[in-house]
């Protein structure tokens, strides 16, 4: 690039997008990278501020801040998501599916911690829709030396920092716990909270049923659920430590693998998970995800229906973020709960 008074630019090529802006009116490229300056445009270029411009002059070995985005895209993109046209040296990555958006949370911390690069993207564990943003990618001059973005690539590695996963399970069996429940003497409101979070993601109660506090049979309803091939096996209440509160030691008796009983979370310390040897999830609900809006089943579930394993390590990382502030106006996902 070289920098031209603006009145001496006529023919000369612009090497980058410049912006106009009429507050209310515009915000956005008046003129575009590539645009050849004409006597006409000089008066227009001065009353946006523009006293000198940087025209282009293509040199060896360096890119300019859109080439740069691309590569910077490159890096990030994997399936499901597609880029913008690079707009004023920067490009966005866009959802394809709904589905699990996560982030290489350490490699994208590596690439931003060079100078003059920067890529910013959603919280990794998180539900997007299709048409959602996911991230953004640009350097922060208008040109870089295209050997030190090369080493940059290098350090970040072959994998993309992102991955969008889309939903993958389609049936649930929930057993609903409590003799009261069972014999009638309450209404069942748990179900129909669970149903709907489920709805949320595509999966569908295909099973239900109220066996009271027995522990067998708690056992044995989620070892037929297994059987039957159900994709993930959701228990309700009972997951306290009062004796009567059978649900933890009735998941174990299933022979599942317990990933982990109790999580760093509020609401929702006396969430259980476990796994089946194929896979198949099973999870004792804790009774706050009946009546809080926001809890630890809501930070999970967007993993469990993506089919997503979930380890001990991912469980106990949730308590930095892990404590809902209980809004009276409750705005979840939009809030601070569940961001490490």
């Amino acid at each position: 690039m070289k920098l031209i008074d603006t009145r001496q630019a006529v023919g000369h090529v612009l090497c980058h997008d410049l912006t106009q802006i009429i507050p209310g009116v515009i915000k956005d490229a008046r003129f575009r990278k590539g645009h050849i300056v004409t006597e006409e445009d000089i008066p227009v270029l001065l009353s946006m501020g523009k006293e000198k411009l940087y025209v282009w002059e293509k040199k060896p070995g360096v890119l300019h801040e859109d080439e740069a985005a691309e590569r910077l895209c490159a890096l990030c993109r994997n399936e499901h998501m597609h880029a913008t046209p690079v707009k004023e040296g920067k490009i966005e990555l866009i959802a394809d599916a709904g589905g699990l958006f996560q982030v290489d949370v350490e490699r994208l911390n590596a690439v931003n911690g060079e100078d003059d690069v920067m890529i910013a993207t959603r919280h990794t564990n998180t539900a997007v829709r299709v048409g959602d943003k996911l991230a953004g990618t640009r350097i922060i001059p208008l040109v870089i030396e295209e050997k030190r973005l090369a080493d940059i690539e290098a350090r970040a590695g072959a994998a993309p920092l992102l991955t969008l996963t889309p939903w993958k399970l389609k049936t649930c069996g929930v057993i609903t716990t409590g003799n009261e429940v069972a014999s009638g003497l309450i209404e069942d409101q748990f179900t129909p909270v669970v149903v709907e979070k489920l709805r949320r993601y595509g999966i569908e109660m295909v099973e239900h049923c109220t066996p009271g506090d027995d522990q067998a049979a708690l056992t044995a309803a989620a070892l037929s659920y297994h059987e039957k091939g159900l994709e993930l096996i959701l228990c309700t209440g009972g997951m306290s430590v009062d004796p009567d509160d059978r649900t933890p030691g009735a998941i174990k008796a299933t022979g599942a693998r317990i990933v982990c009983y109790g999580a760093p979370v509020l609401p929702g310390a006396m969430f259980l998970l476990g796994y089946f040897a194929d896979g198949t999830p099973i999870a004792g609900l804790p009774g706050c995800v009946m009546y809080a809006k926001a809890t630890v089943f809501d930070l999970l579930l967007p993993r469990l229906a993506a089919g997503v394993r979930i380890e001990r390590s991912d469980l106990k990382s949730l308590g930095h973020g892990g404590l809902c502030l209980g809004c009276g106006d409750c705005r979840y996902p939009v809030c601070p709960f569940g961001k490490g």
